[in-house]
């Protein structure tokens, strides 16, 4: 996927930066059982599935009970921007988290910023790889062969990735 977007850049010679909407999804679920020894929770998808989730440090698992509502929104965008020749490569990681205001529930988001090279081009197939900082490699099939047509091996690009999620707990009705 990545390399579908990174294409989309540049196939565009006005536009130097991208941003391509991700996914948001929202899951409701409700609390089936509460296991405070080792912090995890098991809720119940609206599909019947069962998930046992961990809960971190800072949760307040003391106010979440079994029949209490888990809302829980997750949010990720990409932006790309292909890099000019001489700027100084990127490789960031920022984390934060707070807790809600209710009952229990919070907020976490993460974004990290590396630079890629584009290592490899290939018109046949078509497709592309990249690299990048700590060993990361990434390869994908790419749909639009005109854009691929205006990157070579050895271009760099900046990939920014936010993730966020939001969860909320609305306690059982009495």
């Amino acid at each position: 996927m990545c390399g579908v977007l990174v294409l989309g850049v540049a196939s565009r010679a006005h536009a130097q930066v991208k941003v391509i909407p991700g996914e948001k999804q929202t899951v409701t679920a409700t609390v089936e059982a509460v296991e405070q020894a080792s912090r995890t929770v098991v809720i119940r998808t609206r599909e019947g599935q069962l998930r046992t989730v961990q809960l971190g440090p800072n949760a307040r698992i003391a106010d979440i009970h079994a029949g209490d509502t888990v809302s829980a929104t997750y949010y990720e965008n990409i932006i790309i921007r292909k890099k000019p020749a001489g700027e100084p490569d990127v490789d960031t990681l920022e984390a934060a988290a707070s807790r809600g205001t209710g009952k229990a529930g919070g907020s976490a988001g993460v974004q990290q910023a590396i630079t890629a090279t584009i290592t490899a081009v290939d018109l046949n197939v078509p497709s592309i790889s990249l690299t990048g900082p700590r060993g990361w490699s990434y390869s994908s099939k790419v749909q639009d062969k005109k854009a691929l047509e205006q990157v070579k091996a050895g271009d760099k690009v900046d990939i920014t990735w936010t993730e966020a999620i939001l969860v909320g707990v609305t306690p059982t009705k009495k």
